[in-house]
């Protein structure tokens, strides 16, 4: 009779089955060297397997306290295993954000880690906030000391222009200073205007909302430029300034129409308004049940990695006698409704996602 092979996996086969999982997987001495490691885990560390095996996993965080304390405790306390959120700061690289599982074997420890994406959401969101906060006062400081000199300039050019002979056409010069100072003057009132308009604050139905924006822009790009609806019906009406919340989408949905040139001249331009309800979210550190999760898409050329983090900042524009102003007062009037914006893009489709709490 022929005795049935073992069902156990032999241990080569068993580090082949640990190289195929997404998850980070190390396997860890008493004194923290490191044994093995898993593909995962060399991704999530940045580093090769060679690098880390034999020396101690600590020595890669310049903070590993929370880490090496749960596996002292799963030495301890076997088999219990033991779960923790960590932050790892890491010398000269962002700090690693990870939920760990550690359990331990005899003087073996088996440590699990996966990149915790709630964290990385959480400060990217934080990012955003203080961005905006910071770009609100830059803007407001920079305004009032542009604005003080210029009525200056101008009046003092209408002036030479009354003391210049007629005859002699210097008034043409005189005129390109007013007409300058006028057009600087113009650019201040926008980049103040978010902090000299009233929040008026009222029930806001978002399609109501996109419904306006979207017959603005098709009056504008009558031909070529396909602007679909994409609508969660069941979306709550909520407390905000519909008007700031139809210049926030419209500035949104203008730029899009307007980097889609090319494709509008061969009629395949596409822009998506796309409303859905996000559950248990976090903004400005604050957690909401509900949220309205808004999306405006588009299948343009996408934004440049080197502006992309940029996007949002006052002057900064990826088009030509574009003038940077659109998306920070999109911003501005988000942020103002206790809400975040951000932006992922590559080529053939960029995303901007609106989120603001609901009742």
């Amino acid at each position: 009779m022929t005795t049935p092979a073992s069902s156990a996996p032999t241990k080569p086969e068993a580090a082949t089955i640990l190289d195929l999982l997404a998850t980070g997987v190390l396997l860890v001495d008493a004194e923290g060297r490191v044994a093995y490691a898993n593909p995962a885990a060399e991704n999530l560390l940045e580093t090769s397997s060679r690098a880390l095996l034999r020396q101690p996993l600590w020595s890669l965080f310049t903070d590993a306290a929370g880490l090496r304390r749960l596996c002292a405790q799963a030495l301890e306390q076997q088999p219990t295993d033991f779960r923790q959120d960590l932050t790892l700061a890491r010398p000269g690289r962002e700090p690693l954000h990870v939920h760990a599982a550690v359990s331990a074997q005899g003087s073996q420890v088996v440590l699990e880690l996966r990149e915790n994406v709630h964290q990385l959401k959480l400060d990217r969101e934080e990012r955003l906030l203080e961005q905006g906060q910071a770009n609100k006062e830059l803007v407001r400081n920079l305004a009032h000391e542009i604005k003080n000199p210029l009525g200056g300039i101008r009046g003092a050019a209408q002036l030479l222009e009354r003391e210049l002979p007629a005859a002699a056409g210097l008034s043409e010069y005189t005129q390109v200073i007013i007409k300058e100072a006028d057009r600087l003057q113009t650019l201040v009132d926008r980049l103040l205007l978010p902090h000299r308009q009233p929040h008026i604050v009222g029930d806001v139905n978002i399609h109501e909302v996109l419904e306006r924006v979207r017959s603005l822009v098709q009056a504008e790009f009558p031909a070529g430029l396909d602007v679909v609806r994409d609508y969660d019906a069941s979306l709550p009406e909520f407390r905000g300034d519909k008007a700031q919340l139809i210049q926030a989408v419209l500035n949104i949905v203008r730029n899009a129409a307007q980097a889609l040139a090319a494709q509008i001249a061969g009629g395949g331009a596409r822009i998506v308004l796309r409303t859905r309800v996000a559950r248990q979210v976090t903004l400005a550190k604050v957690r909401y049940p509900l949220a309205l999760d808004l999306h405006i898409i588009d299948n343009g050329p996408g934004i440049p990695d080197a502006l992309l983090d940029h996007i949002f900042f006052p002057l900064v524009s990826g088009r030509e006698g574009g003038s940077g102003l659109g998306l920070t007062l999109a911003q501005t009037f988000v942020h103002q409704h206790q809400g975040v914006i951000e932006c992922e893009s590559r080529p053939g489709c960029t995303d901007f996602r609106i989120l603001l709490p609901l009742p």
